[in-house]
């Protein structure tokens, strides 16, 4: 399967459905009951039973969608190859290879090649995003201590 296969380019129109779509799935959605969807396919139309958690799932990925954002979706402990972790942190691939050379990420081999899991990658662009978080309030705080005009 190739990459443009995977992750199409949603259409004008696909982002429209995918916000319709997400209103009246957020609208009918009942916490821990399980979801029935009915189905329309080749061989006409049928209900299907979703666990409860799936229709959280859906709701997020039709909201990512309705922004125009095209969706993967990853087991928790899938393994990312070296530019996938580093595509996933916005970084270059040897900059990457180096944070996991200096431990600031685990990783595995497979003969020569580094794997990722992506639920570490994840855990670390949170632990980064948030020390950013930090540092900006503090510049804006002391720039507004220094009446900076900000």
């Amino acid at each position: 399967m190739t990459a443009q296969s995977r992750f199409p380019v949603l259409s004008p129109a696909d982002t429209e459905v995918a916000r319709a779509s997400c209103q009246r799935l957020a609208a009918l959605l009942h916490g821990d009951r399980p979801l029935t969807l009915n189905v329309t396919g080749a061989h006409g139309e049928e209900a299907v039973k979703l666990p409860a958690p799936v229709g959280a799932l859906l709701l997020e990925i039709l909201e990512d969608m309705a922004a125009g954002s095209s969706v993967a979706v990853l087991r928790k402990d899938a393994e990312l190859t070296t530019q996938q972790a580093a595509d996933v942190l916005n970084v270059s691939r040897p900059f990457l290879v180096g944070l996991l050379e200096q431990g600031a990420l685990p990783f595995r081999k497979v003969g020569t090649h580094r794997r990722v899991r992506i639920d570490d990658v994840l855990r670390y662009k949170n632990e980064i995003d948030a020390a950013r978080r930090r540092a900006l309030d503090e510049l804006v705080a002391e720039a507004q201590r220094l009446d900076m005009g900000y």
